[in-house]
Parts: C-alpha cells; sequence; structure tokens
C-alpha cells in the first residue's frame, strides 16, 4: 500500500464510522476526525494514478467494520456497497460535505 492510500483510507473510515454508529456525540467526533483528514487531502491531493478508490473503501470499510466499534454501530445495518460512493476529485475538493456524505452511506448501506 501507499501513503496515498492510506490517506484516503482513513478520511473514508472515519466517514464510514459516523454512518455507523448511533451516539450523535461519537458521530460528531468522527465527523470532524473525517473533516480534517478531508482537509489535508484538499490541502495537498493525492496523484490520481496513485489511488484506485473502490480499493481504498474496502480498505476503509474493513477499518470502519473494527471489532471494537460494533457495539456502537446500529444506525445502518452493515452490509455497506463494494464500490466507493464518492470519485477521488470529490474527496479532494474543498466543497466537500461531510454531513451529506455521512448521509449518502446510510442511505448506500441501509439498501444495501
Amino acid at each position: 500500500m501507499n501513503a496515498s492510500v492510506d490517506r484516503v483510507r482513513d478520511a473514508l473510515a472515519e466517514l464510514i464510522k459516523a454512518a455507523l454508529v448511533s451516539d450523535d456525540g461519537r458521530s460528531l467526533a468522527f465527523r470532524q476526525a473525517a473533516a480534517e483528514k478531508l482537509a489535508g487531502l484538499a490541502a495537498d491531493p493525492p496523484p490520481a494514478d496513485a489511488v484506485r478508490i473502490d480499493g481504498a473503501w474496502t480498505l476503509a470499510v474493513r477499518a470502519a467494520e473494527a471489532p471494537q466499534l460494533q457495539p456502537e454501530e446500529g444506525q445502518v445495518n452493515l452490509t455497506l456497497p463494494r464500490t466507493a460512493p464518492f470519485a477521488l476529485e470529490d474527496l479532494t475538493s474543498r466543497g466537500f460535505d461531510v454531513d451529506t456524505a455521512v448521509e449518502t452511506i446510510r442511505k448506500s448501506a441501509s439498501t444495501g
């Protein structure tokens, strides 16, 4: 794996965690962590050829579904889509909306 994939995976994992947890306070903390990581991506975007977004998404889902978080996950079922609901260009844009992204993940997960 490379550093660019790690950065994208980490941002996506925070978004997924924010979507999965039921506790509003924990979700807000994950949203804030995601916003910080996304700001870093926007400030220094990874080269498009260095990141396969669906691969980074798969790694992020695994990270977000860590056993220690499972008791907190109750917002949606754990059937997340296999493909990323966002393009790399979306994640690296300065206007990316974390709250909308969390809702997108919730909706895609709840419908499989």
